[in-house]
């Protein structure tokens, strides 16, 4: 357990912390709806029912908030680049950006769920009360705009015998936008699932952009105000304390009690959602003015295996190690943009990427890459924007772990390492020569011609952690992994077992690629 603090004490304490704000909204606005004098006379509709729909509005409202901070990735940029001096717990948490976008969506669904289950339940009482006939204080209520004749005075949307649950849902501003965000969220989700996502990336891609939808329809469905409280004025001078016993009486000239009046609810959600909106906005517009500046190819290269390497030039193109561009090629689709992480070292005078045949996107590029008599096909590019792979020189000691194409980020890192090495003065080239002395094999391998002998089969992680671990006993170590969740649920486990809380002691920091 306290090697697993090492790795995620941060991560805890921040989790903690929303589901905690969770928690106090919902408690928060249930108790206010649930005891409010204002809501006496909807309650007595609806009952807890009011509740339970405007606490999970309330907690619906904050996590739209949220939602698309995580993934304006100029914002997590720029924040990793303020954040330099941190320590690397603090700096890890902007590599789980996608992982809290994910929780944050999940937390949208639950609250929906419940609040579409209370207004289910409120539409009920609604409608059992316009049919009652019993004289109770709910069927009273649900008259009381036929009796008055005035708008500021009904309190229940169903307005007639005859009306029905449908026809309010589809004909009210509430209804319709409820309806709308309700399938909005199901598509978003259903097409976020791994399965699809990454066997039909076009269908995730287009349908994840409802969420324009979504916020139109989430900043304009409080508008309708069909759950209603009683006004302030009305408060003052029929206050359901004193006159609701006495509500047969509401009528007579000489009561000292009015019939009460309501007005509707002031739509919140835009208040909510208008901030991170509006940085979104300038986020997409940022990326928009960067992707239409100029991109040159100077180098096509075709690997065995189907990968294409694509090398090219822009204009003002500033790399880190690790870091990775959106790519997008109009020929092929102009609205779809995928993440390819750059391969090149930040030394080059080029910045370049590797991509494998894994999609119809992918491969269609490939295509037309290889197409000897037709022009190049025009690239636009967005970035560069950072990742895990950064940090990769703040550690006293870094293991790097690619699988498959997931080896592309550590191309970066060593290409740069071999250019620092290349251009330091001659003190630091016989300390780095030295120091990979200690750590090479001498002998050459057969297959390879490296120094470094070639290992079948998976590695032992347990020796090889073990063997770091002692090798360098009072230092922090990073691990850096791109590649699939099984691996990285290994590496993970191994650097809790090995890490130590003693910070005198070794201590591994688990680092994992996902854009």
């Amino acid at each position: 357990m306290g090697n697993w603090v090492v790795n995620h004490w941060f991560s805890v304490l921040f989790l903690a912390t929303w589901l905690g704000l969770n928690v106090f909204l919902f408690v928060h606005a249930f108790l206010s709806y649930e005891k409010a004098d204002k809501y006496f006379y909807t309650r007595e509709i609806l009952g807890s029912a009011l509740a339970w729909a405007r606490a999970s509005a309330r907690c619906l409202n904050f996590n739209s908030t949220l939602i698309l901070l995580p993934v304006c990735r100029n914002l997590l940029s720029f924040l990793r680049g303020t954040c330099s001096f941190c320590r690397h717990a603090l700096r890890k948490q902007l590599d789980h950006n996608l992982a809290f976008h994910k929780l944050v969506a999940y937390m949208i669904c639950l609250h929906t769920a419940i609040h579409i289950i209370a207004h289910l339940f409120n539409f009920e009482h609604y409608s059992r009360s316009r049919w009652a006939t019993d004289g109770s204080l709910a069927s009273i209520l649900s008259t009381l705009s036929q009796q008055e004749r005035d708008e500021d005075s009904w309190i229940n949307p169903i307005q007639s015998p005859n009306m029905t649950v449908e026809y309010v849902t589809f004909t009210s501003i509430t209804g319709v936008t409820g309806v709308i965000i309700t399938i909005a969220l199901v598509l978003m989700v259903t097409s976020a699932m791994e399965f699809i996502r990454r066997s039909y990336f076009e269908v995730f891609w287009y349908t994840h952009h409802i969420f324009i939808v979504y916020f139109i329809g989430l900043g304009i469905h409080g508008i309708g105000g069909i759950v209603r409280g009683q006004t302030e004025e009305s408060l003052n001078e029929s206050h359901p304390h004193r006159c609701a016993e006495f509500f047969e009486q509401w009528d007579d000239h000489d009561s000292h009690c009015k019939h009460p009046r309501f007005e509707g609810l002031p739509a919140e959600s835009w208040k909510w959602i208008l901030a991170p909106g509006i940085l979104y906005i300038f986020e997409r517009i940022l990326r928009f003015y960067r992707s239409k500046q100029k991109v040159v190819i100077t180098k096509v290269v075709m690997h065995p295996s189907k990968v294409l390497e694509l090398q090219m030039s822009k204009r003002g193109f500033i790399m880190e190690v690790g870091q990775y561009i959106f790519v997008n090629c109009p020929s092929i689709s102009y609205l779809e943009w995928h993440p390819f992480t750059l391969t090149s070292a930040p030394e080059e005078d080029f910045f370049s990427i590797h991509i494998r045949a894994v999609g119809d996107w992918t491969e269609n590029l490939i295509r037309a890459f290889e197409q000897q008599h037709s022009p190049i096909p025009r690239i636009e590019v967005d970035g560069p924007f950072g990742t895990v792979s950064e940090d990769v020189f703040q550690y006293e000691v870094a293991v790097l772990v690619g699988a498959g194409i997931g080896v592309t980020p550590f191309a970066s890192i060593l290409k740069s390492i071999w250019y620092k090495f290349r251009h330091a003065d001659h003190n630091l080239k016989t300390q780095t020569a030295g120091h990979a002395a200690l750590n090479f094999d001498k002998a050459t391998d057969i297959l390879t011609g490296l120094k470094q002998k070639t290992s079948f089969g998976r590695p032992m992680w347990d020796n090889e952690f073990s063997t770091i671990a002692n090798a360098h006993p009072k230092s922090v170590v990073g691990v850096f992994l791109c590649g699939p969740q099984t691996l990285a649920k290994s590496l993970s486990k191994c650097c809790h077992q090995y890490s130590s809380l003693d910070p005198r002691k070794v201590q591994f920091y688990f680092n994992k690629e996902d854009f």
